[in-house]
């Protein structure tokens, strides 16, 4: 009997460690599952890339710094399928320092997925867009309305995109001819955006706005040409050139990395080439993170208007600054996210100050057309440098009709 009492507890004993071990083992082996399974599927979400690109344009003013205007003046430039945040010819109170224009989202996914996105602009209002969007900041036409409001912040969110690789092109046109549909000319995975109407199709998201704040890059103009440049943020702009165009002919210049200040001078002789500039900020662009056929289609999209007539530095802007200004949120969050964008900083330099003045005093209207949007600035730029009564009369008078011309 002793020894059969004896015996019990050890066989309680083997049976309890035998449990144990085998929830041991369960528990290991549910654990490694789950991991496995978790990175399975992080692999898998990681497998979507998106790339953006844009512009934010602005005027140096006397001081260098980005001059208040109205960024909205002039063509919309856009196919008529692409909604708009009040009308299109809305004007009053939209003045800013910075027109946002034409930033593309490209998705690139090996199989169909669906991802929300977010963008928010600083100090601004979202203004233009396509595909539709679920939500977009908005204001109240009936009030009086600034951008320099504190409250005002842009914002547009897009609840549910479908992603479709390998899917058809069937993307929306119409009869106009813009430079629109040259951000097309990419490998990315094709859209669509579920709405009321039907589905939208198209292969990115694209949107436009404009703000207040304040770039990066300060440019002064002297009155021997030299261009004074001032980095005013705590990372290096990436890349700066300088560019200027009259009639025909062009010139420019290309700056490394500026961490601080530099000056370049204005070009002597305007012996320069589109085709080489095109190669040379096609390289700058794909060092900066784009796929090659989406620095050509940025470079597609922006020929007609970066190069027109008259004096601007085109630079990148730091990707932190591009963070700050514009939070982009994408969920589920992409495994690589690049955006590359480009600062247009019009210049108003001594030749295009008399250019402009020639012009208006011959009512020369075919060389005022060519400095477009820009007029109305570069006037009152004029101004604040006029010591003389009768040619600030006169200046006055052509500021009064660019600004009727504006609000007409």
């Amino acid at each position: 009997m002793q020894d059969s009492n004896s015996s019990l507890p050890a066989t309680h004993l083997r049976g309890i460690l035998l449990t144990f071990c085998f929830v041991t083992v369960v528990s290991l082996f549910v654990t490694a599952f789950s991991r496995h399974g978790a990175t399975v599927t992080q692999v898998e979400e990681n497998l979507l890339t998106v790339h953006e690109w844009g512009t934010f344009t602005s005027i140096s003013g006397p001081d260098g710094r980005a001059m208040d205007w109205l960024p909205l003046t002039g063509s919309t430039d856009l196919p008529s399928f692409v909604e708009h945040l009040v009308d299109p010819h809305f004007k009053g109170g939209l003045r800013g320092t910075v027109r946002m224009e034409t930033p593309v989202l490209y998705f690139y996914s090996p199989r169909e997925t669906s991802v929300s996105v977010r963008v928010s602009l600083a100090k601004g209002l979202i203004t233009e867009w396509y595909p539709h969007a679920t939500s977009v900041s908005s204001v109240n036409e009936n009030k009086v309305m600034t951008l320099y409001d504190p409250r005002v912040h842009g914002s547009i969110h897009w609840d549910v995109v479908h992603i479709q690789p390998g899917t058809a092109d069937d993307f929306p046109t119409d009869r106009s001819q813009n430079p629109y549909y040259a951000a097309r000319l990419t490998s990315s995975s094709p859209l669509t955006v579920e709405t009321t109407a039907g589905a939208q199709r198209e292969r990115f998201l694209f949107y436009r706005g404009v703000s207040t704040f304040s770039p990066p890059l300060v440019a002064t103009v002297s009155g021997k040409g030299t261009v004074l440049l001032q980095n005013q943020g705590s990372e290096d702009i990436p890349s700066v050139v300088l560019f200027e165009r009259r009639g025909s002919r062009l010139a420019y210049r290309i700056l490394g990395p500026l961490s601080d200040r530099a000056s370049l001078t204005m070009p002597s002789s305007l012996d320069g080439s589109l085709p080489a500039l095109f190669s040379d900020l096609a390289g700058i662009l794909v060092s900066q993170g784009l796929y090659p056929d989406e620095a050509h289609a940025m470079l597609e999209t922006w020929k007609d208007s970066w190069f027109e007539e008259g004096s601007r530095v085109i630079y990148l802007l730091p990707r932190s600054f591009v963070d700050t200004v514009l939070p982009l949120q994408i969920s589920p969050s992409p495994g690589a996210t690049q955006r590359v964008f480009v600062g247009r900083l019009e210049l108003v330099t001594p030749a295009s100050q008399q250019a402009v003045e020639a012009a208006m005093a011959a009512k020369d209207h075919a060389t005022l057309a060519k400095y477009s949007r820009f007029l109305e600035p570069i006037v009152r730029f004029m101004l604040t440098n006029s010591t003389d009564p009768r040619r600030t009369q006169f200046l006055e008078q052509q500021l009064e009709n660019a600004q009727s011309a504006i609000m007409r």
